[in-house]
């Protein structure tokens, strides 16, 4: 359903915000197209200067909806999360994110693309991937450790780690924890900056500070690759099994 992500432009923002609080902002194959169309008409406007991502109810996002996944393993180049992830890797514009709760798997990984990252302080992320018998996504195999180091990287994608706000601000994931209640005001305050200030002089700072996107490309792609095998797997399917049965998964 595209009203699981609701989008309006306002003061030259282009405001994301997943809207499926009764799942936990599981992300489908509809929602990643409705971010997509947004992300692009953000790129192609001289209107839009800047986008804003957060979520609604109590969480950011949990993540894919396993479930779709599984009964529509869309992969490939032009498979919509594909889409949305090279959005994420081409985009020109500053991109702030109001992290408001959990942000589980794919919610964490987007967050290494953004410029700008607040937190509410009861803020919790985590990327199971190997819990789920994925491989990690988004280039963030090549981010996180560049971020917070390998052994905190392995911990979080290797043994599940889940990550407080204040644990995810040292790491420098997020810019700024703040309180639950003042999050989207200040996120809004930001991009609203961001978008005032000169907008070629913003987007090759954001160039210059990104670096060799080619190598972050190459990684994404590699990951792909690994990720759709895995998500063809027995390893995955069993995974998938014990989630729906509520019981731990047996992997022989």
């Amino acid at each position: 359903m595209t009203d699981h992500v609701l989008t309006e432009v306002k003061d030259r923002v282009m405001h994301i915000t997943f809207n499926r609080a009764d799942k936990k902002n599981a992300l489908t194959h509809a929602m990643y197209s409705k971010v997509v169309e947004a992300m692009r008409e953000a790129e192609s406007s001289d209107n839009i200067r800047a986008m804003l991502f957060t979520g609604a109810g109590e969480a950011f996002t949990s993540g894919n909806d396993l479930v779709d996944f599984r009964d529509n393993p869309k992969m490939g180049p032009d498979a919509p999360v594909s889409q949305f992830l090279q959005c994420l890797l081409t985009s020109k514009k500053p991109i702030v994110m109001a992290v408001n709760g959990i942000a589980v798997g794919v919610g964490l990984t987007m967050l290494l693309h953004a410029d700008i990252v607040f937190a509410a302080e009861g803020a919790v992320i985590s990327a199971p991937f190997v819990d789920l018998a994925l491989v990690p996504e988004a280039a963030s195999s090549l981010l996180l450790p560049k971020r917070a180091g390998h052994a905190r990287a392995a911990e979080i994608f290797m043994l599940g780690k889940r990550v407080t706000a204040q644990e995810g601000y040292e790491m420098g994931i997020f810019s700024r924890v703040l309180k639950a209640d003042d999050l989207l005001a200040q996120a809004e305050e930001a991009a609203v900056a961001l978008a005032n200030k000169a907008p070629q002089s913003v987007q090759r700072t954001k160039m210059l500070m990104r670096g060799d996107i080619e190598e972050v490309g190459a990684r994404m792609e590699k990951e792909a690759k690994l990720f759709a095998e895995q998500l063809f797997s027995s390893e995955f399917a069993e995974s998938v099994m014990a989630f729906m049965e509520k019981r731990p998964p047996n992997f022989g």
